[in-house]
């Protein structure tokens, strides 16, 4: 069996230990550790005097960019919003209908209700929108550099204006 197992292996990466009856796989030392290699990046960058790592200041914001935040914190807003909204309703006690009449009670002007529902409706319909434009992308149309600003700006737009609908209807 030993002597199969030698045949069969190269040499170096897999030896028989008959005393424990089982394969023992070893690692080629390296040349240098990866602190080494960390040290030597360090020292590198140091003596180059560059900066730790780019930094928000050096970046010309861009529409895509600002977009691409926008739509992952919505997202995260969205699903924490849900979230919160879903734990709440099982831990609260009293049903929907006697939170609805508390809201109610508040008798809040209708500019601040507007701007409310504007507040819930926008990052639906953005982050909505937006899921659609990548939907796209990912069949691998729109990603010339006119194409993404034109259809981030139908985005920005569609957006207001649904969530601007949204809000007349309710």
């Amino acid at each position: 069996m030993a002597l199969l197992l030698r045949t069969f292996t190269r040499q170096g990466t897999c030896l028989f230990r008959p005393q424990f009856g089982i394969l023992y796989r070893h690692a080629v030392p390296m040349g240098t550790t990866a602190n080494e290699e960390m040290n030597t990046f360090w020292a590198k960058n140091n003596k180059l005097n560059r900066p730790v790592s780019p930094h928000l200041t050096i970046y010309k914001w861009s529409l895509p960019m600002m977009m691409s935040i926008t739509h992952r914190g919505t997202g995260v807003g969205l699903s924490g919003g849900i979230s919160a909204f879903a734990l709440l309703a099982l831990v609260l006690p009293g049903n929907y209908p006697y939170y609805l009449d508390l809201i109610h009670s508040l008798s809040v002007g209708p500019a601040l209700l507007s701007l409310a529902k504007f507040g819930i409706a926008f990052p639906v319909s953005y982050h909505t929108l937006n899921g659609i434009r990548h939907l796209f992308w990912d069949s691998g149309k729109g990603f010339k550099i006119p194409e993404v600003y034109r259809s981030g700006y139908v985005v920005i737009v569609l957006s207001i204006l649904t969530s601007i609908a949204a809000i007349a209807y309710m």
